[in-house]
């Protein structure tokens, strides 16, 4: 058997134009074996997707359910605690709480955190139990959080720094609104507490803001109770029962006083001498007072002690001796005698003094 020339020589057959213009229409049959295909492919995956949504609509109403169930028990947990405040304000331990608006504040700070952070880890496991859900290997995109979490944390590492101070100085209740404090940058009143920079005014009106990251000690001058300290020296020639009786005295008498009986929160204690020298002693005065209270109450010792001491005839020493007084710089001109009046050429004495110049003979 021959076969043509073309495909003896190699030559494959170039199509007729005919063939090359009409396209291809896919059959009947073809038709139906593609819909037999998808229906197959459907009725097999069918109860596998149906799982899938089944899966993440129950994964994202057991996230809402829980959050909202979160957020009202923090909101109570935080009521509870404002009004467990409020309760002890008329007792013995009030002047050891804070004020209302330290209170409004410190329970808006803890319960914005505490719900951002729930909220967050809620959401956050939520979403990714869904895309496990939907079978995506989560492992890359956990090493990339990771990764941008790190570069994030060195970028703003200061920011974050405020942001956790913050957050535990509220939390352990350091300091609140109403507090005078010392935080080694700056001290004064505190006015104002944020998560990141908190607010002080100082003695001459200023205002400090202080970043929380920076603080590294706190000095509460507000809380629990001061301690008032003076210090009273006298003679060492004054009689010491006598100097002990009339602090006493006073010392009572300034306890039944309005309204120094109520910032005081214990007597007025003589402790003893503190220190004795040869021509002067010091007896050391000592009281518990209410919190921010402890210089005026001092300073009112002060005044009511020197007024007994000066009826009583005792004498307060102390301080710098005065400077002796310095003799008078002498007369520079006292040493230097009076003008003679023969200094003059043209006085009487120096003329009468003068020898009598020769006559000169006269002329003819």
């Amino acid at each position: 058997m021959s076969l043509p020339a073309p495909l003896a020589a190699g030559v494959a057959p170039s199509p007729s134009p005919s063939e090359s213009t009409t396209p291809v229409v896919p059959s009947l049959q073809d038709a139906q074996e593609s819909a037999t295909n998808a229906a197959s492919w459907i009725e097999e995956n069918w109860s596998t997707w149906l799982a899938i949504g089944l899966r993440v609509v129950l994964i994202l109403v057991i996230a809402t359910v829980l959050r909202v169930i979160v957020l009202r028990a923090l909101t109570k947990l935080v009521d509870r605690m404002s009004r467990t405040a409020e309760a002890v304000d008329g007792t013995a331990l009030g002047g050891l709480l804070v004020n209302a608006e330290r209170r409004r504040q410190r329970s808006q700070a803890i319960g914005s955190v505490l719900r951002s952070v729930a909220s967050f880890m809620i959401l956050g496991t939520a979403a990714l139990m869904v895309l496990s859900a939907f079978q995506i290997n989560l492992a890359p995109l956990l090493a990339s959080a990771g990764v941008a979490g790190v570069a994030i944390g060195f970028g703003a590492r200061n920011l974050v720094t405020d942001f956790l101070s913050g957050v535990f100085m509220i939390l352990e209740d350091q300091y609140g609104v109403g507090d005078t404090i010392d935080a080694g940058v700056a001290s004064g009143e505190v006015i104002e507490v944020g998560l990141r920079v908190t607010k002080l005014r100082g003695d001459n009106g200023e205002i400090w803001y202080v970043r929380n990251g920076e603080v590294k000690r706190i000095g509460n001058l507000s809380q629990g109770w001061a301690t008032a300290g003076v210090d009273v020296t006298v003679r060492s020639s004054e009689n010491l029962d006598q100097v002990k009786q009339t602090i006493e005295a006073v010392a009572e008498q300034m306890a039944k006083d309005e309204p120094w009986n109520e910032r005081l929160w214990g007597p007025i204690e003589v402790l003893g001498l503190d220190s004795v020298l040869l021509d002067s002693m010091v007896v050391r005065v000592s009281a518990k007072t209410m919190p921010g209270k402890a210089t005026s109450v001092e300073r009112e010792l002060r005044w009511r002690i020197k007024r007994a001491f000066d009826e009583a005839g005792i004498r307060i020493v102390g301080g710098l001796d005065p400077a002796p007084e310095e003799d008078p710089a002498p007369d520079p001109t006292a040493t230097v005698a009076a003008p003679s009046a023969f200094a003059n050429a043209e006085s009487a004495q120096t003329k009468a003094a003068s020898p009598i110049p020769p006559s000169r003979p006269a002329r003819k």
